[in-house]
């Protein structure tokens, strides 16, 4: 049953809490790759694929996580999944060896996988119809706000401390989260229970088919280069002082993307605004690796003004994808959510893995095979508009 709204968006609010530490527990180790390639003895190429393996792992394992918790009451789930996610990032900060970390990353993704769509259903229930839209974005916001914040100061964790104590702060956030659930969210009964065949299904609606490869993509593109930001900054010479800086660059973008895509997507078609976002991640991509070829004192506040781009069109996708595979299906939307929110951990999974090839070969080739990307989902969305 649907909760009273007074309390409702307050609620919302400590969901956030909880997507902010799955957000930031994805991306965070993009902040310091080679300290803790250092640190466990691998290249920087093989440290930047605990990124992939855990957004894989979290693409696997959201649909399998959904179907056996479906009828599971939320709060009791959320507060389990919190406490996994708590526990997995201690576990990642006392690894003793890179395939511990990555079995402890499985682990988190694991937690993720069952707490991010979960808190999106739920903040739909908390809330009357007409706020559901702020709701979700307040929800997916948590995500946005993680790269405003969580990779900037993860990355002065390791810088004051090191990595560990980076994932350490993760899990410390988690558990905060944990806390503020069990204290301040309501009772919500599960779902009805809805086979994996039953959820997997809907794959094979045309429109969903058409719409969820977009998702892929875009979230691709935007992350080939994320996991190397650091080469990458390096590479645009930008100095070891102003990385901060260019972190909380992409983060303000991101949060301000979300925030104007969910405006925009209101008032106009989201076609509209999903051509716009793919237009200002091509432009960006391909600026920055102009840039990166000329070998002069770095441009800190062009490619600052560039990377706040990349951010704000990373983080512009999302909401104009989860309105069309609503409308796909309008009578599945948590599905839908759940599948939308496997495809984008699998655009990062493969952008990821996509920037540790490309990486060897320089930060220009990785930003090269972005831009790439990045015109193939402009393209597809293009070719696509009239079919979804």
């Amino acid at each position: 049953m649907t909760q009273p709204q007074n309390n409702g968006l307050g609620s919302v609010l400590i969901l956030a809490l909880g997507t902010f530490a799955v957000g930031t527990d994805a991306f965070i180790v993009s902040a310091f790759l080679p300290s803790m390639a250092k640190g466990l003895g691998v290249t920087t190429a093989m440290a930047g694929q605990s990124v992939t393996v855990f957004a894989l792992a979290y693409a696997l394992l959201a649909p399998i996580i959904a179907t056996f918790t479906a009828s599971m009451p939320r709060r009791r789930l959320l507060i389990a999944a919190l406490f996994l996610l708590g526990l997995a990032n201690i576990g990642s900060a006392l690894a003793p060896s890179f395939a511990i970390l990555i079995v402890t990353r499985i682990l988190a993704a694991a937690a993720a996988a069952a707490y991010t769509p979960n808190a999106g259903a739920a903040a739909a229930q908390l809330v009357g119809p007409e706020q559901r839209g702020r709701a979700l974005a307040i929800v997916i916001g948590g995500l946005s706000a993680s790269m405003a914040l969580g990779v900037p100061l993860g990355h002065v964790a390791s810088t004051l401390f090191d990595w560990r104590s980076a994932l350490a702060l993760v899990g410390l956030v988690a558990f905060a989260a944990m806390i503020g659930v069990a204290l301040r969210m309501p009772h919500l009964a599960g779902a009805v229970r809805v086979s994996l065949s039953g959820r997997l299904a809907l794959l094979t609606q045309p429109r969903v088919m058409i719409v969820l490869p977009l998702t892929v993509l875009g979230m691709m593109a935007t992350y080939v280069p994320y996991a190397f930001t650091l080469p990458m900054l390096e590479a645009l010479f930008i100095p070891s002082g102003a990385v901060t800086a260019m972190l909380l660059c992409y983060g303000f973008g991101a949060v301000a993307g979300n925030y104007v895509s969910g405006m925009l997507t209101d008032r106009a078609s989201p076609f509209v605004v999903l051509i716009g976002a793919y237009l200002l991640l091509t432009v960006s991509f391909g600026a920055l690796w102009s840039l990166s070829l000329v070998e002069t004192a770095s441009h800190i506040v062009l490619v600052g003004l560039l990377v706040i781009g990349w951010g704000a069109a990373s983080w512009s996708q999302t909401p104009p994808q989860q309105l069309r595979l609503i409308a796909a299906a309008p009578d599945q939307a948590p599905v839908v959510i759940a599948l939308n929110s496997s495809a984008i951990y699998a655009g990062v999974g493969l952008g990821s893995a996509v920037g540790g090839a490309t990486i060897g070969h320089g930060a220009q080739a990785t930003l090269a095979a972005g831009l790439c990307v990045a015109v193939l989902a402009l393209a597809y969305a293009i070719i696509t508009r009239r079919s979804a």
